[in-house]
């Protein structure tokens, strides 16, 4: 599904992501690990149109999307919940979903997805006229990911998804990530928590300054004590 090969993004003169080649199949979950500042972020940003590599290719289902603007690449089913949620906050929680299908925008459908997502987030539709600035930690990550599904993801793209969330949130938010995979949608997970994203990981790449140091299947790197030491902390 998605195919990144030597990619190099830079900052100025500092190289973010140096040589990164990586392969995302249909129905995976893949994770990005690696400390802060190890380039994950950066990662996301480029795939999705923010940033624009300096060298190298990304193809998603076979097409070339390396200088495609953001909007096109939503389009063709990347959708990107980027650290922090991104949610609009003075705005409802209906709001923020009607604002996740703005690329298509037909009345009928757009009501019946956002059906579907109070129907997997029941306590945003008791919210759903609220401002999303009101809503706790967990609910605004909840809302994000609603906003990302009314897009029609084939490929979501999910940054630090449990950051400042409690215990009990972050086992939520890592189940919804398993339902989403069952479901068909392909995910691609940048974390800090390695435990739980190697339990939910078919396959994952560890960064280390912007290279790829290591890559396996999530129990192969689950089991590897040395290399959680050594690049992720050994958390």
């Amino acid at each position: 599904m998605l195919e990144i090969t030597n990619l190099e993004t830079r900052y100025g003169r500092i190289r973010a992501l140096q040589e990164i080649s990586i392969q995302v199949e249909s129905h995976e979950v893949v994770a990005a690990l690696g400390a802060n500042g190890a380039g994950k972020t950066t990662l996301l940003n480029t795939i999705s149109g923010i940033l624009r590599p300096s060298k190298g290719s990304i193809k998603f289902l076979g097409e070339e999307i390396t200088k495609m603007p953001s909007h096109q690449i939503v389009q063709l089913g990347i959708v990107h919940i980027e650290e922090g949620q991104g949610i609009f906050t003075r705005m409802t929680v209906q709001e923020n979903l009607e604002m996740g299908a703005f690329l298509k925008p037909t009345n009928a459908k757009v009501e019946q997805r956002i059906d579907e997502i109070y129907k997997r987030f029941p306590t945003l539709k008791t919210r759903s006229k609220k401002p999303a600035g009101t809503l706790s930690g967990g609910e605004r990550q909840q809302l994000a990911i609603g906003r990302a599904l009314m897009a029609s993801p084939k490929l979501l793209m999910m940054d630090e998804p449990s950051m400042g969330l409690a215990p009990l949130i972050v086992s939520q938010i890592f189940k919804i990530v398993q339902e989403l995979q069952t479901q068909g949608i392909t995910v691609l997970l940048v974390e800090q928590n390695v435990r739980k994203t190697l339990q939910v990981s078919d396959r994952a790449y560890v960064l280390r300054l912007g290279k790829i140091v290591h890559e396996g299947t999530g129990q192969s790197l689950t089991n590897n004590t040395l290399l959680q030491e050594t690049y992720l902390g050994g958390r």
